[in-house]
This record gives structure tokens, C-alpha cells and sequence, in this order.
């Protein structure tokens, strides 16, 4: 058993006062990993949530919309329905819906594959791409006013120890469980 794993997690049994983030649901006698894990939780949520509610402002649109557009302006020939929902990682359900939402408003247009007329392809239309262009724009100057708090080294360090610690992750995921 791993360093300091011998009694549970009880931060993660805490609710945090109102108001507070998942941090503080951490006490000074926990593992270290797991206070450090709470920290980036709660910074990746509060990034977050500060892109939804300037997305929400400016464009009126939603971190959903925005994902599924950052898709297709990947892919500037279209993606299968499937696809899309693989890469966002949602139901088709979900996808069905948000592809209804944008056709109507112009943003993407939906056409059948002629070799099996079941599969749906979706693009962005040039309204969609300019829209999209806009919101990525802003998105990006969001994040880097979000950072600026940070000097350009410290950035450089956070980005290549996250960069060690997404390898180890990744590296785990794909060896058996010992403990399973």
C-alpha cells in the first residue's frame, strides 16, 4: 500500500462550506496527492467556470456549443454524427440535439453520406466558421488573461510538470490493476 493510504480519504467525505471550492474540503493531515489533486480539480473548475460564464456573455452560447464547433472546425470536411459525439464524449442523443440547434441557426449543416444514407455528416457552414473563429478568439485571450498571473518560467514549469504527471497517468492506465 502506497505511503500515507492507510486511513481513507476523509477529504473527499467533507462538503465544503458554502461558497468554498473542493479544496477546502482538505485538511493539512491528508496525503499530500490528494490535497495537490484537489488543487487542480478546483483551478480546472474555476477556469472553467469563468470560460462558461464569459461565453454565456458575450455570445450567448454555451461550452457545449462551443466544444462541438471547435470539432468541426478541425475537421473542415465534415465528421459522421458518431464522431462527433466520440470526440465530445456524449450521447448521440445529445449531438442529435445540439446539430438540430445549430442547423436552424445557420452555424452547421447536416447532409447524408451517399454511400449509406443512414450516416449523417456535419460541417460548419461559413456563418459557423465565422462565428466559431470569434469565440475562439476571445476564448484564447480568456485563458492567457487567466495565466497572466503566472510569469512566463512558472508557466514553462507548471506546463512540463503536468506534461510528467498526464505520461505517469497515461502510463497507468495502461498497465493491469494490481488492486482491482
Amino acid at each position: 500500500m502506497a505511503e500515507g493510504l492507510a486511513r481513507p480519504a476523509r477529504a473527499l467525505l467533507r462538503r465544503p462550506a458554502a461558497g468554498a471550492d473542493a479544496e477546502t474540503r482538505a485538511a493539512r493531515s491528508d496525503h499530500a496527492a490528494l490535497r495537490l489533486w484537489l488543487r487542480l480539480f478546483t483551478c480546472s473548475f474555476m477556469v472553467e467556470r469563468r470560460i462558461r460564464a464569459r461565453l454565456r456573455e458575450r455570445f450567448g452560447t454555451t461550452l457545449a456549443r462551443f466544444d462541438y464547433l471547435a470539432q468541426l472546425a478541425r475537421s473542415p470536411h465534415g465528421l459522421r454524427m458518431r464522431e462527433l459525439s466520440e470526440r465530445l464524449m456524449v450521447t448521440g442523443g445529445n449531438v442529435t440535439g445540439l446539430t438540430r440547434e445549430l442547423v436552424g441557426e445557420g452555424l452547421v449543416e447536416r447532409r447524408a453520406v451517399a454511400a449509406d444514407r443512414r450516416v449523417q455528416m456535419v460541417r460548419l457552414t461559413a456563418r459557423g466558421r465565422r462565428a466559431f473563429d470569434a469565440m475562439a478568439a476571445a476564448h484564447e485571450g480568456w485563458v492567457v488573461e487567466l495565466l497572466a498571473a503566472l510569469e512566463a518560467d512558472e508557466r514553462d514549469r507548471l506546463f512540463a510538470l503536468l506534461g510528467r504527471f498526464k505520461a505517469a497517468v497515461a502510463r497507468h492506465d495502461r498497465r493491469p490493476e494490481e488492486d482491482a
